[in-house]
């Protein structure tokens, strides 16, 4: 084989490992920020202070699982991020580069929520500088933390609509992957992500 049809070979091999490591890194983060979820909708209780700190310090494991759930999968999106940035910067660069910034700028506001599932722990641990706040007090703060921490996170769900609806416009473009892709990504992603954060809000 000479060395113009190796690079030849490589050059096709490399766009279709980069849409299958991108599709891994997006099962991933659907995976994992579903779990986180199901953990927020099963120990948060809306509109109850009290129940939620309970169950939070009674099922405090599976309360730091799902935040962590939920920050691997932020990771996970950044890594499909760069891939398909890289995967469809022929098709376009600025847009692809647009896509990009809008799903990084998404990807920081979700982590920045998940600070906010840290103060339940803080406040329920019955610190003694906390002592001026009856229990009751403290539990409704806690649960203010989560519901300001789940608002916060709807707001990454622009970011993501707009950089899939790019991404779906690039894919539909492009001449190296099927269009069918992008009408579902720039379509039903969005709808799954607007589903996730009503799932999130319901719990907080």
């Amino acid at each position: 084989m000479t060395a113009a049809a190796m690079t030849e070979r490589i050059a096709e091999a490399s766009p279709r490992v980069k849409a299958r490591a991108a599709g891994v890194f997006w099962l991933m983060t659907i995976l994992t920020s579903t779990f986180a979820a199901i953990v927020g909708g099963r120990l948060v209780v809306s509109g109850d202070a009290a129940a939620t700190a309970a169950n939070i310090l009674a099922q405090e494991a599976l309360f730091r699982l799902g935040t962590a759930a939920n920050l691997i999968a932020t990771a996970c999106y950044v890594a499909a991020t760069l891939l398909v940035f890289e995967l469809l910067k022929p098709v376009s660069r600025s847009v692809s580069l647009l896509a990009a910034f809008f799903s990084l700028v998404g990807c920081a506001v979700g982590a920045l929520s998940s600070l906010f599932d840290s103060a339940p722990f803080v406040l329920l641990r019955g610190a003694q500088y906390l002592s001026v706040f009856t229990g009751e007090q403290l539990q409704a703060l806690a649960l203010m933390f989560l519901k300001v921490g789940g608002q916060v996170g709807n707001i990454d769900l622009v970011f993501f609509g707009l950089h899939c609806l790019l991404i779906g416009y690039l894919i539909l473009r492009s001449t190296f992957l099927p269009r069918i892709l992008g009408a579902v990504i720039g379509v039903n992603v969005p709808k799954w992500e607007e589903k996730a954060g009503a799932w999130r809000d319901g719990g907080a």
